[in-house]
């Protein structure tokens, strides 16, 4: 992730929020995905971003999206589950999922999305204390993890930008690598965050905030921009099409979508899930009379070309 961030000037990461969708991002060429909490505790749970999933849910999320990718995963971490002696904990368990760097944030308990109303912050010397203690614990564990510090004050009751920015510079001293400055409204305030922060920025381009170009990104000097909704408006929608087809034209809507989805770059779902990879490490791994249930048997048969096999994830 460090390599990333190190070769271009601004790194513009999608959000994924399960293994299918962070495999999705990387075949469409994206080096860094980021794993949303919106997105994880909807499709998940089938419930809002309103605190509700427990750092057990997160973490085996992160888990499931690192090992399914090559690609660095930032992950969201909520508030760090308690206080700095818990936010220690957290970190570890992030680490420990494989995933490149998360963002902590300084909400109070229950936290929200960062889009909607009714947010609270902790007062600044305990969120300072919070970052404090995760850059020491991924000191000593992962020098390399990458620590983002969010602040919410901005949108939170009774914020505003210059309590956000004070913040944002507060948890850089503390020791994170990227501030994360949650909301701004206008493209001005987006402005005077770039130019006040004292360190690279974290950006998230959704709910009530601008949209930006990849090159006015630049020009402002954003070093991470996240779009974290986009797949799961994809999917909501495309779902909810398909749904309303079957239940007004039956059986056959599905027919008449499969048939439209081979047409698709990724259309070919067996290869793409991973049967080729897994006849690979059969025909590498087991004996060659465990191949022959292949023989006369009907449905997909994966591909018998063993260039680039590997023991790696399909």
């Amino acid at each position: 992730m460090r390599g990333l961030l190190a070769d271009r000037p601004t790194l513009f990461v999608p959000g994924c929020y399960n293994a299918l969708t962070a495999r999705i991002l990387e075949h469409a060429g994206f080096p860094a995905v980021y794993m949303s909490g919106y997105g994880t505790a909807l499709s998940l749970l089938g419930l809002p971003d309103a605190g509700l999933t427990t750092a057990t849910e997160m973490q085996a999320n992160a888990r499931y999206i690192a090992s399914a990718v090559s690609a660095p995963v930032i992950a969201d971490a909520d508030d760090g589950y308690g206080n700095a002696v818990n936010v220690i904990r957290t970190v570890r368990e992030y680490i420990g999922t494989g995933v490149a760097g998360i963002h902590l944030e300084d909400q109070a308990l229950p936290k929200r999305c960062g889009h909607v109303a009714g947010r609270r912050v902790i007062p600044l010397a305990e969120a300072v204390g919070k970052y404090r203690a995760a850059d020491a614990i991924r000191r000593e564990l992962d020098p390399d993890f990458v620590l983002v510090a969010r602040t919410d004050a901005r949108g939170a009751h009774g914020g505003s930008l210059d309590e956000a920015i004070r913040r944002a510079n507060a948890y850089l001293e503390a020791g994170a690598d990227l501030a994360f400055v949650e909301g701004p409204t206008s493209v001005e305030e987006v402005r005077r965050i770039c130019r006040e922060v004292k360190g690279p920025i974290f950006y998230n381009m959704t709910g009530v905030s601008p949209r930006f170009t990849l090159e006015q990104m630049q020009e402002l000097g954003i070093t991470i921009a996240i779009a974290p909704g986009a797949l799961l408006r994809a999917t909501i929608q495309a779902a909810y099409d398909l749904a309303v087809a079957l239940r007004e034209d039956g059986p056959l809507a599905e027919a008449a979508f499969s048939e439209q989805f081979r047409k698709h770059p990724l259309g070919d779902l067996h290869t793409f899930a991973g049967f080729d990879r897994v006849r690979r490490w059969e025909e590498a791994f087991l004996p060659p009379e465990e191949l022959e249930k292949y023989e006369r048997s009907v449905g997909h048969q994966p591909s018998r070309d063993t260039s680039g096999g590997g023991a790696g994830a399909p």
